[in-house]
């Protein structure tokens, strides 16, 4: 007789005691037994595994694939923050919303026009974010080579499943962005990393990137500027990675959400030395904009086009108000509010390094995005530490959530208002003092 694991019938009883008049009838006799009490009984008696979930009689069973996917170490550290605590992690710039896109949004709500667009998003949209990539990549970009997607995240999600296949190897930057493992593993990726590491300040290492390309490597994602280091690639890096990838056809997704964010020069794109290059990027960094939900993906037709397909299954199309107030945002003003966003994090950059000077630890701020890397690997375990640093009402992210190069370090954000970036640092400053004292 064929043996049946447990789980599955357990499955079956739950469907069974859910049922209206559901049971068991002794044979001989015109007893029924409940469908809930044959559960219990088979509960109390079965031996289960101790790491198999025991499912109620009146909830399904969940994915492997959702099991497999792990509360976040920021989301854990968030939701033991006492009140009042100021967080230097934040993860989006805290700048007023720029006037332009105001009264764009409020003309589109006024002409009432907000029903669905194409999947791919209004054509007059998809013109205006191709002619702002070929502006930075020289290529020839136009409405079909871009999909308006809700945010960069959905823009990597429907990428990934595009151009997945269970088994193909991707190779995700260490340290990176956390959403690029599990977006990976739902796609049924074989992950692998390439370092960005720590002993040369996060920058781009050459060799070790190439030795990390194999035969089977199907895909590399890419992000410059970097989250959490800030790392830019230069044009002499892309065109090492280019010469690399072209010898095998390989495709690379380049996040450039913090593309506008930057200290020094405009940061240079994959994009302008590759063809295989899929940009993804949005409006949520670079005026604001996170909770807006407006990204796209840029790039080769034919992927633009597979990515268009699954997009249309995930969320039919991008929010109409939003793609209506997207279209302010690459006009004279609204690359001037762009502009004064990037000034007024520069300012506040300075005030991060300033502080972090005045602290007895080891810091990176890299030349893009707005985080920088404080190494408390002398204090210990980095959760730990900021588990710890709570005590002061801080918030700090653990750089162990964005790989093994970043473990020991806490990123910090500088995108906050500067009286919270100041006090914050204060914090840190009296938090860290008090755990080298009690070592």
């Amino acid at each position: 007789m064929k043996k049946i694991p447990c789980h599955v019938v357990t499955l079956s009883l739950v469907t069974l005691s859910s049922c209206p008049g559901s049971g068991f009838r002794v044979p001989g006799s015109g007893f029924r037994v409940p469908g809930f009490s044959i559960y219990f009984l088979f509960c109390l008696f079965c031996p289960f595994p101790k790491t198999m979930p025991i499912f109620s009689p009146i909830s399904p069973s969940l994915a492997r694939r959702v099991n497999a996917i792990q509360l976040s170490v920021l989301r854990q550290i968030y939701d033991q923050a006492p009140a009042g605590s100021i967080n230097l992690g934040l993860g989006e710039p805290d700048v007023p919303l720029p006037e332009v896109i105001r009264k764009a949004t409020e003309a589109a709500l006024a002409g009432d026009r907000l029903g669905y667009t194409p999947n791919a998003g209004l054509g007059e949209v998809r013109e205006v974010i191709a002619a702002y990539q070929a502006s930075i990549t020289q290529v020839g970009y136009g409405r079909d080579n871009v999909c308006v997607t809700s945010g960069a995240q959905e823009a990597l999600y429907t990428a990934l499943m595009a151009l997945v296949n269970p088994g193909d190897e991707v190779l995700i930057p260490d340290p990176g962005f956390l959403a690029y493992l599990t977006l990976v593993r739902l796609a049924g990726g074989y992950i692998k990393t390439y370092p960005l590491p720590a002993v040369s300040g996060f920058a781009f290492d050459r060799e070790a990137f190439a030795a990390s390309l194999s035969p089977r490597t199907r895909l590399v994602i890419f992000n410059s500027p970097s989250n959490p280091t800030g790392t830019v690639f230069s044009r002499e890096d892309w065109q090492f990675v280019a010469d690399r990838l072209s010898r095998h056809r390989i495709l690379a997704i380049t996040d450039e959400v913090y593309r506008e964010i930057y200290a020094d020069q405009a940061p240079p794109s994959l994009a302008e030395v590759y063809d295989g290059t899929l940009v993804v990027s949005s409006l949520s960094k670079m005026l604001g904009m996170t909770g807006w939900r407006l990204g796209w993906a840029a790039g080769p037709k034919d992927v633009v086009r597979a990515v268009t397909v699954m997009h249309q299954y995930v969320t039919t199309c991008a929010s109409t108000l939003s793609q209506r107030a997207a279209l302010a945002a690459f006009t004279p003003a609204g690359l001037a509010a762009v502009q004064e966003i990037r000034e007024t994090l520069q300012q506040r950059r300075q005030i991060l390094q300033t502080g972090l000077a005045q602290m007895d630890v080891p810091f990176a701020i890299g030349q893009g995005a707005f985080y920088g890397l404080v190494d408390v690997s002398a204090l210990g375990d980095d959760v730990q530490v900021a588990v710890e640093l709570l005590k002061e009402c801080v918030i700090t992210v653990p750089g162990s959530a964005f790989g093994t190069q970043s473990t020991g370090f806490l990123r910090l954000s500088f995108g906050g208002q500067p009286q919270n970036l100041r006090e914050g640092l204060s914090r840190l400053k009296q938090g860290l003092a008090r755990l080298h004292q009690s070592r």
